[in-house]
């Protein structure tokens, strides 16, 4: 019996991916033969060049994988996990997928708390969604201590199976709405973070990944999409100390409109932030 080569089920797998139009075939397909073969991506790479074989099972477990994934289901709901930054975070229906644009966001967040002179400089994460965030910022600054909030019944258990598995001890997770959050930490944080939805209520995302397999919690804002944004002001007026820095995402081109918000809020040292393909997409302001 002639066996499928791992070069035969990648090509295979590729090729349905790019007819689909997933934007990374080559990648993902490598990916989904990774997750059923329980390889790395190099692994897979190498298993082509040295021409390995795989079973028929196995084979069948993979087309059964890209099929979904041509239906557009998102590549980390079929794998269960997606990394972000130096984590490995579980995911799935219910909870915003980390995307890479926010480990950018995140830098900003992880820069000010570097930077702080205070000893166990306080952190605080409004929405956190899977807990990226807020796990990135407690251990790569372990010194800090990190605070985070989601309220979404259908997120919260992948939030928490998240801070559990990170074992970051200096992470502390609450069940709590963004504006109620923490009253205890008022007037004492260094950094608040966030990545709030953001999009017009009227807008419809290009990707059918965001579309149909994104909760709508974790991406509209309302008519205007910043109803969120605006009580991520407030909450974070209410808990940075004076000199405490806000940082937040937000869509491309809502930069000026979350500007003159803040502005009107208060705060000050407005900045903008641009993405690797120099789109505006996180603002930092001083409280």
């Amino acid at each position: 019996m002639i066996l499928p080569t791992i070069a035969a089920l990648r090509a295979s797998a590729a090729a349905s991916l790019t007819a689909a139009g997933v934007p990374s075939p080559d990648a993902d397909a490598e990916l989904l033969l990774g997750h059923v073969l329980g390889l790395s991506r190099g692994e897979v790479q190498a298993r082509v060049v040295m021409g390995s074989q795989v079973s028929d099972a196995d084979a069948a477990a993979v087309a059964e994988l890209v099929a979904r994934r041509a239906a557009r289901e998102p590549l980390q709901h079929i794998t269960g996990r997606a990394a972000f930054r130096s984590l490995e975070l579980a995911v799935g229906p219910g909870v915003f997928v980390p995307r890479p644009e926010t480990e950018q966001v995140v830098q900003l967040a992880i820069d000010a708390l570097n930077a702080s002179a205070t000893p166990e400089p306080i952190a605080v994460d409004l929405g956190s969604g899977s807990g990226a965030i807020a796990l990135a910022m407690a251990t790569e600054v372990p010194r800090a201590r990190v605070f985070a909030a989601e309220n979404s019944p259908e997120a919260y258990p992948w939030t928490k199976r998240n801070f559990e598995e990170s074992g970051a001890t200096n992470a502390q997770l609450e069940f709590v709405d963004l504006a109620e959050a923490f009253p205890n930490l008022d007037g004492s944080v260094d950094v608040v973070a966030s990545n709030p939805p953001y999009i017009p209520s009227a807008a419809v995302p290009r990707d059918p990944e965001v579309q149909l397999f994104d909760p709508e919690h974790a991406l509209y804002g309302g008519e205007d999409g910043l109803d969120v944004v605006r009580r991520v002001s407030t909450t974070g007026l209410r808990l940075l100390h004076p000199g405490g820095l806000l940082v937040m995402e937000h869509g491309e081109e809502q930069a000026a409109a979350i500007a003159e918000l803040l502005r009107a809020d208060g705060w000050s040292g407005i900045s903008w932030h641009r993405d690797l393909l120099g789109r505006d997409r996180a603002t930092t302001a001083i409280r």
